[in-house]
């Protein structure tokens, strides 16, 4: 339908997040760029916090990332301005509670479309939060469990340190050839690929524009639009690559030199104005192979531990 995919920018991080508080994967959370919030709770609630550390405190009480936590009614969650990389994702026990639309329940703000009310959020907007998702306990009826009893038994849970890091956002970013690369001189490549570009002050959920050695002439214009896939590399006007993103136009008539593989999308959430990055080119076969090992790693036992 011409409307590109949205959701987070930071999949993996909204994923786990979702874990820790006991909800389906891909549950509705609050992604919050480069500065935080305050989220008043008027009753209690089990969340969490992934992605990047935004220095948040609860009750003036510092609560880390990648960790769930217990909030009593009336408290305040506080967040300020980013401390490691771009995103930061809160996620709640019951989720966000919106109506899907296209069958998404992200924001999709260049269309104004899905979310809440289509946009970002604002000072005084009162979100819902949905139906806790039941234990096999609750489920057959031998114990019933209020909100403030959850909150009460709540045990911490965080991740792992060695799967932390292994899934931690990468800065030299896996591609495959893009559909154009051919097009592309040795000299063009050789550039690109020995190069580092540094992301610009016009980067946002529709591309990553970057800085840097520009690729020569010669591969820019002449082609018609075709469909284009997230992750992918144009080359634009001026030998600049942009990487597209989670908002990104569905077509496009740049040439495209390279894509990033599936596996390190969610680096691209974490990336900053003036962060740095490579490229390293991997062979088709290989891309799939590194997303089933991380995919693995996600869905093991091992991700969580209870602290």
């Amino acid at each position: 339908m011409g409307v590109s995919p949205s959701g987070a920018a930071d999949p993996i991080a909204l994923r786990i997040g979702n874990r820790l508080v006991g909800n389906a994967e891909g549950a509705a959370g609050l992604e919050m760029t480069l500065l935080g919030g305050s989220f008043l709770f008027p009753e209690p609630a089990v969340a969490a916090l992934t992605g990047s550390d935004f220095g948040a405190t609860l009750d003036n009480a510092a609560i880390p990332p990648w960790t769930s936590f217990a909030v009593k009614a009336g408290l305040a969650l506080k967040l300020g301005p980013t401390r490691s990389g771009a995103r930061c994702y809160l996620c709640v026990r019951g989720g966000i509670a919106v109506e899907p639309f296209l069958g998404s329940a992200s924001t999709h703000l260049l269309s104004g479309l899905g979310g809440h009310q289509g946009r970002a959020l604002r000072k005084g907007d009162v979100l819902k939060i949905g139906n806790a998702p039941q234990t096999g306990q609750q489920r057959t009826g031998k114990r019933a469990c209020s909100a403030a009893n959850t909150h009460e038994s709540h045990r911490a849970r965080k991740v792992a340190p060695k799967a932390l890091a292994h899934l931690g956002p990468r800065k030299v970013l896996r591609v495959t050839p893009g559909p154009q690369s051919d097009w592309f001189p040795k000299a063009a490549k050789k550039i690109f690929y020995s190069s580092a570009y540094r992301v610009s002050e016009e980067a946002n959920r529709m591309g990553l524009r970057l800085q840097g050695p520009a690729i020569p002439e010669g591969a820019h214009g002449g082609m018609i639009s075709e469909g284009v896939s997230l992750g992918a590399i144009q080359i634009a006007a001026g030998g600049m690559p942009i990487i597209l993103f989670v908002e990104q136009q569905t077509t496009g008539g740049y040439a495209k030199m390279a894509n990033v593989i599936a596996a390190d999308l969610s680096s691209l959430g974490q990336l900053r104005p003036r962060d740095e990055v490579r490229f390293e080119l991997v062979e088709f076969k290989s891309a799939p192979k590194l997303l089933i090992e991380q995919e693995k790693l996600l869905a093991s036992d091992d991700l969580v531990v209870e602290t």
